[in-house]
């Protein structure tokens, strides 16, 4: 049996037809390591491998050169010259000896003209061949994004956890010294010891934000005036260290709300942070928090005097890893606020007014 006989390409044609082809086809050796034909050359046929292995490559971005594909015995390669009279838009190499039968352009177009078998083999062919070069494009886009979804993950944990980890770096040096004092260690102490639980707290929103799957939370009935002073108290001294005031606007209401303590106070976290973020500019400023309540749900507004959100870009910040311009982190932490407060059966969006910096939303249902 031929080569070509052996080829799919050329299977179904009478003996007639492959004997003719057979009397046009030129056997061609190539060393390897050889080329065949190179990017540019002039497209002036189809090659048959009748022993061997040839590699098809191309440039895919700047000098960058990629292995498409390889044709071993029985199969073609250069058929794109059959379409059209453009130049070849890859690089075949032997990469062994090779032995392949090289059937000329005009010899092919001649056939074409009275085999409508060969015709509808050829479709077939280029069809499949078409399909399985968008499936290698299609593996290859999703890995490309899912090592850029990596990257941006792992750039939001290391700006989201930088925080803590410097005040644990500076609790633990004040600690260390000699001159400190019993009061001050315990200070210190204390301080690492909070961050500690913030980080494994963080991890777990990470960790659960990854997973997309409601949490089975404990809710507790809670006092959210009380909640939101003692909240305010811990963080002032931490602003503070980074040139923010934190201020009570209002007078939180005394009302029960439902809390996962830990994860509202993640939440709380990762809005103060952002506010702080969005005043590095000015170095420092100050961030409000004001609260009331309509009897069904409590309002808790963050304002911060930053520069404020654009019009155009309040409808996706809550998208992961929507960051518009911002430095550091990729706007996760956005995300995880919103899937906290919506697991807390709540709403959160952000409002926009001329000469005032940003100000997050937050809604949360009373428990009667």
């Amino acid at each position: 049996m031929t080569a070509l006989e052996k080829s799919r390409l050329f299977s179904e044609l009478f003996s007639t037809e492959l004997k003719l082809l057979e009397q046009t086809a030129q056997l061609k050796s190539f060393k390897a390591g050889q080329v065949v034909f190179r990017e540019g050359d002039p497209g002036d046929g189809l090659y048959v491998v009748q022993s061997g292995l040839v590699s098809i490559s191309a440039t895919v971005h700047e000098q960058e050169r990629r292995v498409l594909t390889r044709i071993t015995t029985g199969d073609y390669f250069g058929e794109m010259s059959l379409l059209d009279s453009e130049s070849r838009s890859a690089t075949a190499m032997a990469e062994q000896d090779t032995e392949a039968l090289f059937i000329a352009r005009p010899d092919l177009l001649k056939l074409l003209d009275q085999s409508p078998k060969l015709g509808v083999s050829l479709l077939r062919e280029f069809s499949q061949r078409i399909r399985e070069v968008n499936r290698q494009y299609i593996r290859e886009v999703l890995q490309a994004e899912r090592l850029t979804l990596v990257g941006r993950f792992a750039r939001t944990i290391v700006h989201d956890f930088k925080t803590p980890l410097n005040i644990i770096s500076l609790a633990s040096e004040l600690a260390c010294m000699e001159m400190t004092s019993p009061a001050n260690r315990k200070v210190a102490h204390k301080r690492i010891y909070r961050q500690v639980l913030r980080l494994t707290s963080m991890m777990h929103e990470l960790l659960e934000f990854t997973r997309g799957t409601p949490s089975g939370m404990v809710l507790e009935a809670m006092d959210y005036g009380q909640y939101i002073h003692a909240l305010a108290e811990e963080l002032k001294v931490e602003l503070l260290e980074r040139k923010v005031q934190l201020e009570l606007a209002s007078e939180p209401p005394s009302v029960q709300v439902q809390l996962a303590p830990k994860r509202i106070n993640h939440l709380f976290f990762n809005l103060l942070n952002n506010a702080v973020d969005a005043m590095a500019i000015k170095r420092g400023g100050r961030i409000s928090l004001r609260v009331s309540t309509d009897g069904k749900e409590v309002i808790t507004e963050v304002e911060d005097t930053g520069p404020g959100i654009a019009p155009e870009v309040a409808s996706r910040l809550f998208e992961p890893f929507a960051t518009f311009g911002k430095e550091q982190g990729t706007g996760l932490g956005l995300s995880i606020c919103r899937k906290i407060v919506e697991d807390h059966g709540g709403r959160i969006w952000t409002r926009s007014e001329a000469g005032r910096g940003a100000i997050f939303v937050i809604a949360l249902p009373v428990y009667k």
